[in-house]
């Protein structure tokens, strides 16, 4: 999920070769040469056509205001948060004044682009530092270059505001992979050799679609943006929000149905899912995949949810409609019923044999029926495939390409794939599950920051290390351990503005909370600790600028608190 010369040079380095041999590409037919210019009228479904500068917030001085944790049982779990922070405020910028971007944002820093993946995912630990710093807001810059027909690129200049000129349409042909899969070979001397592998699409059952798109389908990949949006509205209820990028997520939406669809009803991708995975070389020529497929049945349910907070009702029917015909086909054509587990399909309808994450997008999108995602989570312990030291690998350990040193996509454990797979474990009610392999991700992101004193791209699967390869100070997507999960699962604070609620999953221990919690607009500090003198009861200090709803979960009961304005206290028996 990287860009591509990054991974071809990790890729090289760690000398891993691929067993595959290359097909040749299928010769594309050249369809109504009638592609736009990428970065021509641009950003129509948008409303924000412009950025009003204002200063970018600065660490020193917005700490004292942002969430503290209180957590005694662990400090480093504290400092890890803070270095975090830190490290965040390093990667907020402002629009280049020849960009066209329309608001601050946050970056990764891999390069001098932006990437809508991991955009997406830092929005979501970002979020809970609203309005202090840049967060959902990020996503307006892709907003803003989207293309008349609804695609957005993954990736974009942050000076010029162009489009990656690696993921354009230069030739105007049918949709194509301009790169292919990494074909990676051991030479006679031990020297790497890596090869890309571009191939054409080949649309099976259905017309090649027109006019050409725009961008390749290396640019087309992970439609996230939607549930960004979502994970926003639940920490803020910006219902403003949410109407200002309708537009714009509908016809993204309709953008990949039109040229990522295969005739089969599922959807296409490339290396661009996993950049150095085994799956890769199945895919090619227009194969489809489990992930992005899911991810289509998670972007139309997540339309069919805005919808319905938006008072859309015919839409939200549209859209959940579509997602449910969607998810059929994904248990019907990817679900192998043997090795009960999903797989990607190959052009030749062939399922392919490698067992990945990309499974798991079937829990979040809600496509696994209850027994499916029991045997899902099954696998999740299984010490053979997924259950390894550090959950969750990004392949299964009984893979042969597996590398116990990470080996990028050969099974790191990455943090958007773990929120994925824990946001898809609480949809089917494995609650417990999802907390502890939360609190598992924070636990091991704070022992190799202490170790390293840094955070990374990606972690090792078998030891608390960082992944072999990966990029250091990465915060990136990285934040959501030390900061989402910790205040999330560590803590057990998760906001429900939408209901004006906070439920507070208060586990066993001394001390916690959190001085100056932000949601739903309201400032709030909570501290719970034991009472004096070895009672079982707990006594909770909160003070809020506001009145909400407290839902306090403490051993499988739910207590619930309505606080006003001003500092009270309650007791838990």
């Amino acid at each position: 999920m990287r860009q591509r010369n990054r991974a071809v040079v990790m890729i090289v380095t760690l000398a891993l070769a691929s067993s595959a041999v290359c097909q040749p590409a299928k010769e594309a037919i050249a369809v109504g040469k009638q592609c736009s210019e990428p970065d021509k009228d641009v950003g129509a479904y948008f409303t924000k056509k412009q950025y009003l500068h204002t200063p970018l917030p600065k660490f020193e001085e917005v700490k004292n205001r942002l969430p503290s944790p209180i957590y005694d049982d662990n400090p480093l779990w504290v400092q890890a948060y803070w270095r975090a922070w830190e490290l965040a405020f390093k990667n907020f910028h402002e629009p280049g004044p020849e960009s066209g971007f329309v608001s601050q944002f946050i970056d990764a820093s891999f390069n001098r682009n932006i990437f809508l993946w991991d955009s997406s995912f830092m929005t979501m630990f970002c979020n809970f530092g609203s309005p202090l710093v840049p967060c959902i807001s990020t996503l307006d810059n892709f907003y803003a270059k989207q293309q008349e027909d609804g695609e957005i690129t993954r990736e974009i200049a942050r000076d010029t505001g162009r489009s990656d000129n690696d993921w354009v349409n230069h030739e105007c042909k049918p949709l194509y992979s301009s790169h292919g899969w990494i074909d990676v070979r051991l030479l006679p001397d031990g020297r790497s050799s890596a090869q890309l592998r571009p191939w054409d699409t080949t649309y099976v059952g259905r017309e090649i679609p027109h006019p050409n798109p725009v961008f390749t389908l290396d640019a087309l990949d992970h439609p996230i943006p939607a549930w960004a949006e979502l994970e926003s509205y639940r920490v803020t209820g910006d219902k403003g929000r949410l109407e200002a990028v309708w537009e714009p997520l509908v016809h993204y939406y309709s953008s990949l149905q039109k040229y990522l669809r295969q005739g089969n009803g599922l959807y296409m991708t490339d290396w661009a899912s996993m950049d150095n995975s085994p799956r890769n070389r199945y895919l090619e020529g227009g194969g489809v995949a489990v992930d992005t497929s899911s991810e289509m049945v998670l972007f139309a349910r997540n339309l069919s949810q805005i919808a319905e907070i938006l008072g859309k009702k015919e839409e939200a029917e549209r859209y959940a409609h579509d997602a449910d015909t969607l998810a059929r086909v994904i248990n019907e054509k990817l679900w192998d019923k043997k090795r009960k587990f999903y797989f990607d399909l190959t052009v030749d309808n062939q399922r392919s044999p490698v067992k990945t994450i990309a499974a798991y997008w079937t829990l979040i999108a809600h496509v696994a029926s209850p027994q499916q995602a029991k045997d899902l989570v099954r696998e999740l312990s299984n010490p053979r495939t997924f259950g390894r030291p550090n959950a969750i690998p990004s392949l299964a350990a009984d893979e042969p390409a597996y590398d116990r040193l990470g080996g990028y996509w050969k099974g790191s454990v990455w943090a958007p794939t773990t929120t994925m797979v824990v946001r898809g474990l609480e949809g089917y009610g494995y609650d417990d599950l999802a907390r502890q392999i939360a609190v598992q991700h924070v636990n091991l992101v704070a022992n190799v920051y202490k170790s390293t004193g840094t955070f990374w791209e990606n972690y090792s699967p078998e030891e608390a290390a960082p992944g072999k390869p990966a990029k250091g100070d990465f915060v990136g997507w990285s934040g959501i351990g030390p900061i989402m999960f910790f205040l999330e699962y560590g803590i057990g604070l998760k906001p429900d503005a939408a209901r004006n609620e906070l439920i507070w999953d208060l586990e066993p221990g001394g001390r916690r909370g959190c001085d100056r919690f932000w949601f739903n607009g309201h400032v709030v500090s909570l501290i719970a600790q034991p009472y004096p003198g070895g009672s079982r009861k707990i006594l909770l200090t909160v003070d809020s600028d506001g009145s909400f709803t407290l839902r306090i979960v403490r051993r499988g009961t739910n207590i619930t608190f309505h606080v006003e304005e001003g500092k009270q206290q309650f007791t838990i028996g």
